[in-house]
């Protein structure tokens, strides 16, 4: 076992009420993301971002996952599919970034494969006799569609989401995500580690002082609500006032009643992830680690079907959006902050709130992946 699987494993071998902070190797060692890497990025379900985004047959986005290049899109028939992004012939890598093709042509011989993967055709290959095109095809990656999310694994064994996750549906039945419309999406890169950011989405404990400019005053710490979370998510809630509208259920809405009308859900998705899902829209970031230092994410945003088909609603969305960029960049420099102080000799893990019990789950969560 390597000394950070070690400190990890030690670390959630304690009860929540005597739980600290993850040791410091964790977040800062190369050999724990390569382990992160192998067990974790290569073998659960990652998100690509929404399927509505992906409307029409060879729209396609592609990603990096634990090394594997993968091109993500609609096929003919109308699904979403995945597959490698590395050409047959000499390997050059096939699409980039995100947009539309009529089929799958390589950037370095031409050789052009069609949407679900086969081989279309090879320029002057037929003088090989033991070349046959019908043999040749890019192999199938696992890909489902689960309430509107595009999840994908390398891992053939893996639980499908909607066995994994049912318990997300049992916990929001009257919040259907795959009814919400995405309207904005960017990625970026963060210097910080992938699990400094996740475990900054999982509490809310550092609102009032991160966000104090934006959405600090917007919740009490009094009133949030951290219970036990799941093998495969943790999640909070925190209800808010009326400060952003679109954080509220439409007047039109009666389905939700109560404090339900104002509650914003917080959903940690193991790995990575991180859903905030009101009545009126939704928000989202799909982590990935670039090394110990940085971390590549995709970041995204929507509405709920009501807000959608309101007269008023592109300048509610506007609004949130120009909210949620300064909260990103609150969160950037917080998690930044962090990151820096975890390369400090002098540093040392300290003891948990009790609204930060999800990121000793998400802590146990990572123990059960990582041999030791």
């Amino acid at each position: 076992m390597t000394r950070p699987a070690k400190e990890l494993h030690d670390n959630v071998s304690v009860p929540f009420n005597r739980a600290r902070a993850m040791p410091k190797s964790v977040y800062t060692s190369a050999e724990f993301v390569a382990l992160e890497e192998r067990h974790i990025f290569a073998h659960d379900w990652i998100c690509a971002g929404r399927a509505e985004t992906l409307p029409n047959p060879g729209d396609f986005l592609t990603l990096t996952l634990a090394g594997e290049p993968v091109i993500v899109l609609r096929d003919r028939d109308g699904q979403v599919r995945a597959m490698s992004n590395v050409c047959r012939h000499r390997m050059s890598t096939l699409l980039e970034g995100r947009g539309h093709v009529r089929s799958i042509v390589c950037p370095y011989h031409a050789w052009t494969y069609n949407l679900d993967g086969s081989l279309r055709g090879a320029p002057a290959m037929t003088l090989n006799e033991g070349f046959c095109k019908e043999d040749i095809t890019l192999p199938k990656i696992r890909c489902e569609v689960w309430q509107g999310w595009i999840m994908v694994t390398l891992n053939r064994k893996a639980a499908a989401p909607e066995i994994a996750l049912r318990g997300v549906r049992d916990l929001i039945p009257n919040l259907d995500m795959s009814t919400y419309t995405e309207t904005y999406r960017e990625t970026f890169r963060w210097a910080t580690n992938w699990k400094v950011l996740a475990e900054n989405f999982m509490e809310s404990y550092h609102l009032p002082m991160c966000h104090a400019g934006t959405i600090g005053g917007a919740s009490r710490l009094e009133e949030m609500v951290c219970p036990e979370g799941t093998d495969a998510f943790n999640y909070h809630w925190i209800l808010k006032n009326d400060t952003v509208p679109l954080a509220l259920a439409h007047p039109s809405n009666t389905t939700l009643t109560g404090d339900d009308r104002r509650k914003t859900w917080l959903l940690a998705i193991y790995p990575s992830l991180l859903i905030t899902l009101t009545p009126g829209y939704f928000w989202y970031l799909s982590l990935t680690p670039d090394g110990p230092g940085h971390v590549n994410v995709l970041f995204g945003m929507g509405m709920s079907a009501d807000w959608m088909a309101d007269p008023d609603a592109p300048a509610h969305l506007a609004r949130v959006k120009a909210l949620l960029d300064d909260v990103n960049a609150e969160d950037k420099g917080c998690t930044e902050r962090v990151y820096r102080g975890l390369l400090s000799d002098m540093a040392e893990p300290g003891p948990l709130s009790h609204l930060e019990r999800p990121n000793y789950e998400f802590a146990q969560y990572l123990a059960s992946r990582i041999p030791g």
